[in-house]
């Protein structure tokens, strides 16, 4: 390889990294139109391992708009990221795929009426009693294409392998 290419290389790794990052932080932050922004035109994501749908970019969009309101307060921690290059069909040099764990704790509300500035107001002392916490654990299979506008999200696919809410033994969903 040449340092040409090399430098490539890295700096493809360090936008796919941010675009992973900037998955996480848009969920967490309900920034809906940021979300919206990552992934292609052909973008679609399957959250149906945990318990969600399957659609395209805009679908899931308006489904984690309503669904995300019952945690007013979330935070995606994604560790362990596996990055391959080239690895999507008809393959032209600018596909990879990105195999992430996760955890997710979020505070849910019990009934939608939180908003993220409700629970950060209420930090670090929680929501009123009653309200658990909700944690879950697994994988994200993210495939992405370069674009004009850079690396983009073709598709992402949950795999929840757990989960647990406060007071309650984890549950393995696999």
């Amino acid at each position: 390889m040449t340092q040409r290419v090399e430098l490539a290389t890295v700096m493809d790794r360090l936008a796919i990294e941010e675009l992973i990052t900037d998955y996480a932080v848009s969920v967490d932050d309900g920034d809906w139109t940021a979300y919206r922004g990552l992934f292609s035109p052909d973008g679609r994501a399957d959250y149906r391992r945990a318990g969600g749908i399957e659609g395209s970019a805009a679908e899931i969009t308006e489904w984690l708009t309503r669904t995300m309101e019952l945690f007013p307060m979330r935070q995606h921690l994604i560790v362990n990221r596996r990055l391959r290059f080239g690895r999507l069909d008809n393959d032209t040099g600018d596909t990879a795929e990105v195999q992430a764990d996760y955890i997710n704790p979020m505070r849910f509300t019990g009934d939608g009426a939180g908003t993220a500035a409700d629970a950060a107001s209420n930090a670090p002392s929680g929501t009123p009693s009653g309200a658990p916490d909700f944690v879950c654990g697994g994988r994200y299979a993210f495939a992405l294409v370069r674009t004009r506008s850079g690396w983009r999200l073709r598709g992402v696919t949950v795999h929840e392998k757990w989960r647990r809410t406060e007071g309650a033994a984890a549950t393995t969903t696999r």
